[in-house]
C-alpha cells in the first residue's frame, strides 16, 4: 500500500513539472540562441506592423535562422536576407 502511494505521488509531482511546452505556446524570437533555426508561429502587433514584417518574410511557417543575439537586438536570416531586429520587435515574433 505504501509503495503504491509513493508511486502515485511521484507521478503527480513529475506531471506538475513537465518540460514540454503547451500546444500553441511559442518562444519569442528574442529568446532563441545564435545558430538556431526556428519556425515563425505568430507575429503580434498592429496591422501595419505585422504587414511590414510579413513583407520581410516573417509569416507563420517561415523558417528563420538566428545569426546572433545581443543586448540591443537579434540578427536573423530569412528568405536569403540578413536582417537586424530590435529587442521589442523580436519579442513580438513567436516561434517554435
Amino acid at each position: 500500500m505504501a509503495v503504491a502511494l509513493m508511486a502515485a505521488e511521484r507521478t503527480r509531482s513529475t506531471s506538475r513539472h513537465a518540460t514540454t511546452p503547451r500546444p500553441g505556446a511559442g518562444l519569442p524570437l528574442s529568446m532563441a540562441r545564435a545558430g538556431d533555426a526556428v519556425t515563425v508561429t505568430r507575429v503580434r502587433g498592429r496591422e501595419d506592423f505585422t504587414r511590414h514584417l510579413a513583407e520581410l518574410g516573417f509569416v507563420p511557417g517561415a523558417v528563420v535562422e538566428v545569426v546572433s543575439q545581443g543586448a540591443s537586438g537579434t540578427i536573423v536570416r530569412v528568405k536569403g536576407c540578413q536582417l537586424g531586429l530590435d529587442r521589442d520587435t523580436a519579442k513580438r515574433i513567436s516561434t517554435q
